[in-house]
């Protein structure tokens, strides 16, 4: 058998390679090798679907066009499971990270089981939130905190410490985050000396580097909850009489515009979603209503039922079918108290909570930690 070996092929400007049209058949039975670089050596001048191996990350990756840039390829499942105990099953994880600038754990559940929180690992440094954290299929991001712009990653289907991930365009806390399957963006925020600020940055969730700006959020208001769908990312804030909502679409650049009302006149907490519902709850009063949205059109919030405590510092993390809401503070007279229960809904009814569990590292701790999970409806596109 004769064979026949070619190392480079161009065309006949030498410009470049040739173009194979039709259906072209690879017959080789172990493998190929794609070119290959670092990094730093990313070329930008490519056609979209371009393949390359990338030798910092150990990842193939693609060229998604200008916009988006290289997205690595990584097969994943947001069902993973893992833990002790009723924590056992598969399904989608749920996190919580941080509650305070001295507290660095980073915590989990299975959201289709139920029972207490099981350690995951720490931040690269102590810090707190309050609103959701930027969730992959198999990638959650931190990103902010008190005084600082750190954002920290970590790979949900292990357990084990994050890693540092980049920088905020601005360092804040009190800043919540939405994201589909490529890009995460943080929105609002309070900043050094305790003012809010209207900054809007976004990451490439497979990457990793600094945060780019977005666009404006509708006021300087702190953001302690958020949904996402696969392509709207929706925030709520207090505009002093009531509660406004307003939204972006994730994968475009621009400013906030208006989505609807919430209930009450403080913030709404608890912010998640499933592919078609966002979900918000609680209140600074310690009220435990739990209402609903409908993410595709624009309006205000509906009924859903109560929490089986009604609180506020805290957040929640969903399936696809099932809604958290973890920790939070309440008012019982003459002190607040810090609690560490969970409570859960199904999304599709409505209906009162029922209770999950115990965060293990929340009891008598005053703290506001960033909560998600790999499995919300941003994800479902």
């Amino acid at each position: 058998m004769s064979e026949v070996r070619v190392n480079k092929l161009s065309n006949e400007n030498n410009t470049g390679g040739p173009t194979i049209s039709g259906i072209t058949t690879y017959s080789g039975r172990h493998f190929f090798v794609p070119p290959q670089g670092d990094t730093e050596s990313r070329p930008l001048d490519c056609e979209p679907g371009s393949l390359r191996f990338n030798t910092d990350s150990a990842h193939l990756e693609y060229f998604r066009g200008d916009t988006i840039g290289w997205v690595e390829i990584e097969a994943s499942s947001h069902e993973v499971g893992g833990g002790t105990g009723s924590n056992t099953g598969l399904g989608t994880r749920g996190f919580s990270a941080g509650r305070h600038v001295y507290n660095n754990t980073i915590e989990f559940v299975t959201i289709s089981t139920l029972g207490d929180s099981q350690d995951f690992g720490d931040l690269t440094t102590g810090r707190y939130s309050l609103g959701n954290l930027i969730g992959g299929d198999s990638r959650m991001i931190f990103g902010g905190g008190y005084y600082v712009n750190v954002i920290d990653f970590w790979t949900v289907q292990s357990t084990g410490n994050a890693q540092d991930f980049g920088d905020l365009t601005t360092p804040r806390n009190q800043l919540s985050a939405c994201n589909d399957k490529i890009r995460g963006i943080y929105a609002g925020g309070t900043g050094p000396g305790h003012a809010s600020e209207n900054t809007m940055d976004y990451v490439t969730i497979q990457s990793t580097g600094n945060a780019v700006d977005f666009g404006d959020f509708a006021a300087q208001k702190q953001t302690p909850a958020s949904c996402s769908s696969s392509t709207r990312g929706i925030w709520n804030y207090d505009t002093g009489p009531a509660n406004e909502m307003v939204f972006v679409n994730i994968r475009s650049t621009g400013n906030t515009t208006n989505f609807g009302d919430g209930y009450g006149n403080r913030d709404m907490l608890g912010g998640q979603s499933s592919s078609t519902r966002g979900m918000w709850a609680g209140q600074y009063s310690s009220t435990n209503t739990i209402a609903y949205i409908t993410m595709a059109t624009e309006g205000n919030t509906t009924d859903f039922g109560d929490l089986t405590q009604g609180r506020y510092n805290f957040n929640s993390m969903t399936s696809p079918t099932r809604c958290v809401f973890s920790a939070g503070t309440y008012y019982s007279h003459p002190s607040f108290i810090q609690t560490n229960i969970m409570d859960f809904v199904q999304i599709a009814t409505t209906g009162n909570a029922t209770d999950f569990g115990d965060m293990a590292y929340m009891t008598n701790v005053v703290g506001i930690p960033a909560v998600g999970s790999n499995g919300h409806g941003g994800l479902s596109g």
